[in-house]
């Protein structure tokens, strides 16, 4: 018989509770919480009236209920996910029940790993422009969390919109940060006008939708003008072909917003978190020589000078262990958020209907019980064999369960293979040995990464 017990969480403040906490240092205040509290935590925030309770798991265990084995009973219906569907659509990321099953459905021939090993090309000649804009960098020096974030979005893009990608690439730029910053501070906030009032904030964030809005439209009009017609292999070329076929199910074809849809959310996804991923790495490797040298030395032996291709992944193990490591201690998704449909004990504590709950791979990622001196980069954590002791959710961060990230091989692609090409042709040294972050709708430094470059060595 399952026994509960009251979980346990910090005072706060007397009148708003963990709301400045959270809101100033969510990251640290997760952390916090779990050395004093446990792996199960609640936190009330906001003012009297408008005050919400909020219950964080850190544990492998309780993770792994949360997104797997008890998925049914937490769902994607809190207000930060409700404010990201309003800006970004009801993509993957954002939808639910059947909606997200006929969507998965159409979507997944699309990221089978076949089919995404042929997006290498893309990557490596982004990757190629990147190093080839690198030999003349002022003063030798670069912030790689503004470069890997330029690569990343300029090799989604390609992979979405095809020849199009010169058009698309400067209003992604320019909208979505006004997008995104605007979703996240309503996210976080107990309250907030309708959309639809003339502020300054919902004009500006209106304008960057609009535009945004307008570019994927007219690509999508002209992809599904063509139909059968249209040439190329990018994604929405694709979508279009399989929205406008008459094969499956009726009903289950993608409409132009639905489409629309799909492709702001992996603009969203698929280039905040791999540019994290990648930034990160080269961050890491950059204050860790020895670490730089093993990897270097790994990708000029497996490719010789040329241009590494998806058949090559496999032959990188160490760059792969790099990548992990880093995606360990800088999780791109560091907090994942659901809402409870039914009381459940977690970890022996009843976490009520109705309430919010996170669990948090940047607490999960640094938990002492799976990790020694959990702060250290170590990519030998993830050499072969060292993961079989560790739970399967003490390392999250593309998610789980049934709603775990549907690109996560492409992600693991793109960052390798790029990662290989940037070390073949540069060593790093750190300019910058921190880098502060926090939490926004995806892990954000909140200072630059600058690496000074310096040619490697052929050998």
């Amino acid at each position: 018989m399952t026994t509960s017990t009251r979980v346990p969480g910090p005072a706060g403040l007397p009148l708003l509770g963990s709301m400045f906490d959270l809101k100033r240092d969510s990251l640290g205040t997760y952390l916090a919480a779990r050395r004093a509290h446990g792996d199960v935590v609640r936190f009330t925030a906001g003012p009297p009236g408008l005050r919400m309770e909020l219950y964080a798991v850190f544990s492998a265990e309780g993770a792994q209920q949360i997104l797997a084995t008890d998925s049914a009973n937490f769902r994607k219906d809190s207000a930060f996910y409700q404010e990201i569907r309003e800006s970004f659509g009801n993509g993957l990321l954002t939808s639910q029940d059947e909606d997200y099953l006929r969507q998965r459905r159409l979507m997944q021939p699309l990221f089978t790993r076949r089919r995404v090993d042929c997006y290498a090309a893309a990557v490596t000649d982004e990757t190629a422009g990147l190093l080839d804009r690198w030999s003349t960098a002022p003063g030798g020096t670069v912030d790689v969390v503004d470069e890997m974030t330029r690569l990343a979005l300029r090799a989604v893009a390609r992979i979405l919109f095809g020849t199009d990608v010169e058009a698309a690439v400067p209003v992604v730029e320019r909208c979505f940060p006004v997008i995104g910053e605007y979703t996240l501070r309503r996210g976080y906030s107990p309250a907030n006008p309708p959309r639809d009032w003339p502020t300054p904030g919902n004009r500006r964030a209106a304008s960057a939708m609009e535009e945004l809005y307008g570019v994927c439209d007219r690509i999508i009009e002209e992809r599904r003008a063509e139909g059968d017609a249209a040439e190329g292999d990018d994604l929405l070329t694709m979508l279009a072909r399989a929205s406008g076929s008459a094969e499956g199910p009726e009903g289950d074809a993608l409409d132009a917003s639905e489409i629309r849809d799909q492709v702001l959310i992996f603009l969203l996804a698929g280039h905040e978190t791999t540019a994290t991923s990648l930034a990160f790495a080269l961050h890491l490797l950059a204050r860790h020589p020895e670490q730089q040298s093993r990897a270097r030395a790994e990708a000029v032996r497996v490719l010789g000078g040329r241009t590494p291709e998806a058949c090559d992944l496999d032959a990188l193990p160490y760059l792969t262990q790099v990548l992990k490591e880093a995606m360990r201690l800088y999780p791109a998704a560091p907090v994942v958020g659901r809402r409870g449909v039914a009381d459940a004990v977690v970890d022996g504590h009843t976490i009520p209907a109705g309430v919010d709950v996170v669990v948090a791979p940047w607490v999960t990622h640094r938990h002492p019980r799976y990790w020694e001196d959990p702060d250290r980069f170590d990519p030998e954590r993830f050499a072969p064999g060292a993961e079989k002791d560790r739970p399967r959710y003490a390392w999250f961060p593309f998610g789980g369960g049934p709603r775990a990230c549907i690109g996560q091989h492409f992600s693991m692609l793109e960052s390798v293979l790029a990662l290989a090409m940037v070390l073949s042709a540069y060593e790093l040294e750190a300019v910058d040995q921190r880098v502060p972050v926090d939490a926004g709708i995806t892990l954000r430094p909140k200072g630059p990464a600058r690496c000074r470059l310096h040619p490697a060595g052929r050998g």
